[in-house]
Order: structure tokens, then sequence, then C-alpha cells
């Protein structure tokens, strides 16, 4: 009982301090909660991690919420969802609700303005690192249709303008089809 009750201790802090730090959306903490949850506390795999950020990418909502969730009931069931959940929203509803009854005064100043471009750069510096750490693992697997369904759905995003819904089905369609041709030839 101790264990669990320390988790989910944990995963709230976790996710408490992730979220209240964490600028520049979804794809930046689920960066940090591979760091937190695979590299520093072990709990979660990094393939398995690649999974559960699948998931919560391909879930309507809020990828930094829905990472939580995955992520929490990945630890802790239903109850290590909720936590993670209400961990995950105080932090931007505190501060959101601060900077409305502000707005006005943040607004036209420009130190706020250019604070707010300085954290552009960074952001976008995040999440080409989740970029590279994804797209490295996946190559390290040296499979070549999982690099190949991964070149194509890049490219298709990136280079063709094809709308990321549509990447998204087409992508787990084709995991679909993999996965029962694998059982079909493990049945053999």
């Amino acid at each position: 009982m101790y264990a669990r009750k320390e988790i989910l201790w944990k995963l709230f802090v976790s996710t408490l301090y992730l979220s209240a730090f964490t600028f520049g959306g979804g794809y930046v903490i689920v960066t940090l909660m591979k760091k937190k949850f695979v590299d520093q506390y072990h709990w979660i795999e990094e393939n398995e991690m690649l999974d559960l950020v699948a998931i919560a990418q391909s879930a309507p909502g809020a990828i930094a919420v829905n990472g939580a969730i995955v992520v929490g009931y990945k630890l802790a069931g239903m109850i290590g969802a909720a936590i993670a959940i209400i961990a995950t929203i105080i932090p931007p509803f505190l501060i959101i609700s601060l900077i409305s009854v502000f707005y006005n005064a943040f607004r036209s100043n420009f130190i706020i303005s250019e604070i707010l471009s300085g954290m552009q750069a960074g952001v976008g510096a995040v999440i080409a690192a989740v970029v590279y750490e994804m797209g490295a693992g996946i190559v390290k697997e040296k499979d070549p249709l999982s690099v190949t369904i991964m070149a194509a759905a890049f490219a298709a995003a990136c280079f063709w303008g094809v709308n990321v819904i549509y990447v998204i089905l087409v992508c787990a369609a084709i995991g679909i089809v993999r996965t029962l041709v694998k059982r079909k030839e493990a049945k053999k």
C-alpha cells in the first residue's frame, strides 16, 4: 500500500511540476514526461512511452492532458489517471485565470511580448528534440517498414500538406493490419 501511495504522490508532484513549468504545448510536456517517467523513475519503458504518446496524440483534446491520462492510468489505474489530470490542469487553470484578470495590462506590454517571442524559439527547439528522439527510437529498431511509415508520414504532413488527422488515421490502419498479420503468422 505504501508503494502505491508513494507512486501516486510522485505522479501528482511530477505532473503538477511539469505542467507548471512547461511552456509551448503538449509536445513539450510529453518530452519532459518521458525524461521523468522513463529516464529518471524507470517506471515506463521507452517503447511503451512511444505507444502512450501515440494514444495521447490520437485522442481528441489537449495532448498534455491526454498524455497525463495515459501515463497516470499505466502507472496506477483510474486513480492514477484522475490524479494526473488534476495535477496537469491546476497550473494552466491558475495561470490563465490570473492572466485574464490582467489581460489589458499584458496585451500591449513590450517586455511580455518579447518574452513570449523568445519562448517560441525555445519551444521550437524542444519540439525538434522530441521529433529527433522519437525518430531515433524507431530507426534503432531497424524495422524497414516502420522507418518507411515514419518517413512517409513526415513527408505527407510536412511537404505535401496532408492533414495530420488523415496521416494518423492511415498510420493507425497500417498498425492494425500489421498487428493482425503478425498474429496470424504467430498462430501458424
